[in-house]
């Protein structure tokens, strides 16, 4: 994928960031005028400021798609230190629990779990100590981070764990969260590393270190993911249910946000949302160019099993449409709660995956669509409101009836 971070090199990633500083001032006050008529905003039910919210950040997202990461973030190369939190490393899942297909395409992939670290994120004023057994009626949120398999991180400091920092907050039975620092995907221009099923592994690494070296019942896990944190979240419960292992029961709960479910091209089509909500999303679709993120995401997680397994795989798209309903059952899934946000790019694709869902459980999945609210809207505070706080009441709700 040559055409993604052309600028990456410093000497002409430099000079590019320097340019887009200097052309912010020209930019953000054409951007601002460009606002201000209701009609011309991408919602018209968006206020002012939101509208200007998204733009930055899509212009953000634009930026990285030429230079890069902008800020360089934690991975699972190293534990990270710091104030308010606890890190610690956590040894791989034994062999013997990989097993089946997954078995399999890792040996294709070359890839093997490895010792990562993780992070705890407690109440603030929180006296519970580290690795603390849970309180009665405690439930214990196993955090999957986004940022389609090859960007962010599962650190505090990192953008995904606002919604951990928030859902402590709004949730009574909720005190603490914790994130495994799963391997990213790499390729083209960059060393290709840590395909599929790479991110699988090191979330049952996590998964196994909860329910067996700490001992917490699996029934009081909520294993929450957004966008491919989600897919990922997905894939964790479909290996535990489709290969019982009995150190490893499936959670208890599973809590979607904006998942990521077909990386495939079954839901791209001429009217379809991933075109349709190009201007009021902040994540750039495969078809508009400039864009190439989301083509090397894919082509870096898909690996050696290639780009049609992201049309074939349920592990990977169990949204897919060239995927038959009878091929890709969610029968034995936990009560689940799926959020989206009504204008995201990925909406079809979602609301694809609620109605297979749906059909396979019943009233065991509960389907939030918050009107006119992006991708991911749940760690935009202060932008997506007041969806936000209204799905935050709702995930509580959620949690405490179980």
């Amino acid at each position: 994928m040559s055409g993604y971070a052309p600028l990456r090199r410093p000497l002409l990633k430099a000079p590019y960031l320097l340019y887009q500083l200097f052309a912010a001032f020209f930019r953000v006050p054409f951007w601002a005028l460009l606002a201000i008529p209701r009609a011309w905003r991408p919602r018209k039910s968006w206020s002012w400021g939101r509208t200007m919210a998204v733009k930055a950040i899509r212009h953000l997202e634009l930026m990285q798609d030429k230079a890069g990461l902008l800020i360089p973030v934690p991975t699972h190369l190293a534990l990270v230190s710091g104030i308010g939190y606890h890190g610690v490393w956590v040894e791989a899942v034994p062999q013997n629990c990989v097993i089946g297909k997954v078995a399999m395409w890792a040996s294709g992939a070359g890839v093997s779990p490895v010792r990562l670290p993780g992070y705890w994120i407690h109440q603030p004023g929180s006296t519970i100590p580290l690795e603390a057994p849970l309180m009665p009626g405690e439930k214990v949120v196993y955090v999957l981070h986004g940022g389609a398999y090859t960007r962010l991180s599962a650190h505090p400091s990192a953008l995904p764990a606002l919604v951990a920092k928030d859902l402590i907050q709004h949730v009574e039975r909720v005190h603490r969260t914790f994130g495994i620092e799963y391997r990213l995907s790499t390729t083209t221009p960059y060393a290709a590393e840590h395909p599929f099923p790479t991110a699988l592994l090191d979330a049952l690494t996590g998964y196994y270190y909860l329910v067996e070296t700490l001992h917490i019942s699996p029934a009081d896990i909520v294993v929450m993911g957004d966008s491919a944190g989600a897919n990922l979240a997905v894939a964790l419960v479909r290996y535990l249910v489709e290969n019982p292992i009995a150190a490893l029961p499936p959670p208890g709960s599973l809590l979607l946000l904006s998942p990521w479910v077909d990386l495939g091209t079954s839901h791209d089509s001429p009217t379809s949302s991933l075109r349709a909500y190009k201007d009021s999303d902040f994540l750039i679709p495969p078809s508009s160019p400039p864009s190439n993120m989301i083509h090397y995401s894919i082509l870096a997680f898909t690996g050696p099993l290639g780009l049609g397994a992201a049309d074939w795989n349920p592990y990977i798209s169990p949204a897919s449409k060239y995927i038959a309903d009878k091929d890709v059952s969610f029968a034995s899934f936990p009560r689940t709660f799926i959020s989206a946000g009504g204008a995201e790019i990925l909406i079809d694709s979602i609301r694809t995956l609620h109605t297979r869902m749906a059909r396979d459980m019943g009233d065991r999945v509960r389907y939030l669509e918050a009107a006119d609210s992006v991708h991911d809207f749940l760690m935009l505070p202060g932008v997506q409101e007041p969806q936000r706080g209204e799905t935050f009441a709702a995930i509580a709700e959620w949690i405490t009836e179980a």
